[in-house]
């Protein structure tokens, strides 16, 4: 399985959260990415999107001032 990274640090509000849906719907699903952001909204707004998209939250976790979040890209819907 990949892991892509996307490291956000010292972007603010609403940049983390934009910039990780347009990472997320430039992967495949099943692929990981692994974000790194030190915007203390983040905690909030990106588990926000990645429930939006139907994504998966597999970890988020604090390290220093970092907060690093590790996402799995869902499957595409059956039509």
């Amino acid at each position: 399985m990949t892991t892509r990274q996307l490291d956000l640090t010292g972007l603010k509000c609403p940049l983390p959260a934009l910039k990780t849906r347009k990472a997320l719907s430039g992967i495949s699903p099943g692929e990981r990415l692994e974000v790194r952001c030190t915007d203390p909204l983040a905690a909030i707004d990106i588990p926000n999107l990645i429930n939006e998209m139907g994504d998966r939250l597999e970890a988020m976790q604090r390290q220093g001032d970092h907060i690093i979040f590790l996402i799995e890209k869902a499957q595409a819907a059956p039509v």
